[in-house]
């Protein structure tokens, strides 16, 4: 299997190729606004909404950023993640209630779901609007866009099910939710979920256990480019979770070197190569 040239917009269920075309989404939410749209359109995508809009801290991310493209047979929303040191604060923010999540089923970090809830309603009519002739619907994101990306599915899932995921590809994505929440995402995404950590990533074992868990699947995929399906830990990260400091946040730190989406890519070319 060679790394994929052309974005095939007519696949369904998982497929390698396809995880690394929306991990190239997921990168590309990290750019300026005309260099995405410039970059959908050569994918085949013609049209492309951006979403972005404020709103107001105890949280140091000042704005929400995504942008949905569509094409003649799938649409793809990708949401932006953020830097690893403001990512810290909000996972290890122990102060802020809960905030209900979608349904009123279980609940959801409240920073990931403040974030969310900015741009949803945007996102979901951009999606009603572009979804012309059945187009397939995908989320996708790397960190904070991984949870927020999976927390749109599970606002779609549970109070708009027509418009559904056929599919959601995260990255690096942290913990989002409790455990009530995660049955009935499962309930209804399981199979349509993809979870991918890269090595020592330690994001995604924060915020930490019990209070806040993971969807499925997990794929673990290493420097090596060998992917692995788990359904518990990653193994050798959970001792990690529980130094919640700084120092774990490092630049220079093996969980934050993992962390980086430019490590996601190169390990899927590698499996793909």
């Amino acid at each position: 299997m060679a790394v994929p040239t052309t974005f095939d917009q007519h696949v369904t269920g998982y497929s390698l190729p396809h995880a690394y075309w929306m991990a190239r989404a997921s990168d590309l939410a990290y750019k300026d606004e005309a260099t995405i749209d410039e970059q959908a359109r050569a994918w085949g995508f013609d049209t492309v909404r951006h979403h972005r809009t404020s709103f107001t801290p105890p949280f140091p991310l000042q704005d929400t950023q995504a942008y949905t493209m569509a094409g003649d047979t799938m649409i793809v929303t990708a949401f932006r993640g953020t830097e690893a040191a403001q990512i810290r604060d909000w996972l290890t923010d122990t102060t802020t209630p809960p905030w209900p999540g979608p349904a009123r089923t279980g609940y959801v970090h409240y920073g990931f779901a403040e974030a969310l809830e900015s741009v949803f309603p945007d996102v979901a009519k951009a999606i009603a609007d572009l979804r012309t002739d059945g187009q397939s619907v995908w989320f996708t994101g790397h960190s904070l866009g991984g949870a927020l990306a999976m927390l749109a599915a599970a606002r779609l899932e549970l109070e708009d099910p027509r418009l559904a995921a056929d599919g959601v590809y995260t990255f690096g994505q942290p913990r989002t939710c409790d455990r009530l929440l995660a049955a009935a995402y499962d309930k209804g995404l399981k199979g349509r979920t993809f979870r991918f950590v890269h090595g020592n990533d330690i994001v995604p074992e924060l915020p930490p256990e019990p209070a806040f868990t993971h969807v499925q699947a997990l794929r673990h995929i290493d420097s090596a480019g060998r992917i692995e399906e788990r359904t518990g830990l990653v193994a050798g990260l959970a001792d990690r979770a529980k130094g919640l400091g700084a120092a774990a946040f490092s630049p220079d730190g093996e969980g934050i070197r993992d962390h980086l989406m430019r490590g996601y890519l190169a390990a899927l070319e590698k499996s793909l190569a």
